[in-house]
């Protein structure tokens, strides 16, 4: 099954890059284009030709993670432009990702490891997070699982 999955991913990349240079859709051509030199990149650095579906997920987060965090510091240095540029190319790699956890659902997920784990102060925080990551690998970005531990352990 994960082969097939595999070959999907690489299949849909294939047609949605064919479907923006007919469209002259630039943004997600060069953005595609990009995640595909990356998923390559990644091929050659792990020994292997191609990639399962594991490994094309954890290189179009990586992606999706650089796009964010580019975004932030346009933010901060007053470039908005340059900011949509990246948030564009994000939502274009999103569709590629998981669906993400709603703050909701991961303060559910943190309330649950705090439980397990008998965390009771901010001194605990590196053993709820470490706890609490394999719950949401993929699915939730590190940064926000860090403010829900920290808000949630604090306010003990």
């Amino acid at each position: 099954m994960s082969e097939n999955k595999q070959a999907s991913i690489q299949i849909r990349l294939d047609d949605d890059l064919k479907v923006a240079m007919r469209e002259r859709d630039e943004i997600t051509k060069l953005t595609l284009r990009s995640l595909k030199a990356a998923i390559t990149e990644a091929s050659k650095v792990g020994g292997s030709h191609t990639l399962d579906d594991e490994a094309i997920l954890v290189v179009a987060q990586k992606q999706a993670k650089q796009r964010r965090d580019a975004a932030a510091e346009y933010d901060q240095a007053d470039r908005p432009e340059q900011a949509a540029q990246e948030r564009a190319e994000l939502a274009i790699l999103e569709r590629y990702l998981p669906q993400q956890l709603t703050e909701p659902e991961i303060e559910e997920i943190v309330r649950g490891v705090i439980a397990e784990t008998g965390a009771t102060s901010m001194g605990d925080m590196g053993k709820v997070m470490s706890a609490t990551m394999p719950h949401v690998a993929g699915v939730a970005d590190g940064k926000v699982v860090s403010q829900i531990v920290r808000r949630q352990l604090s306010g003990k």
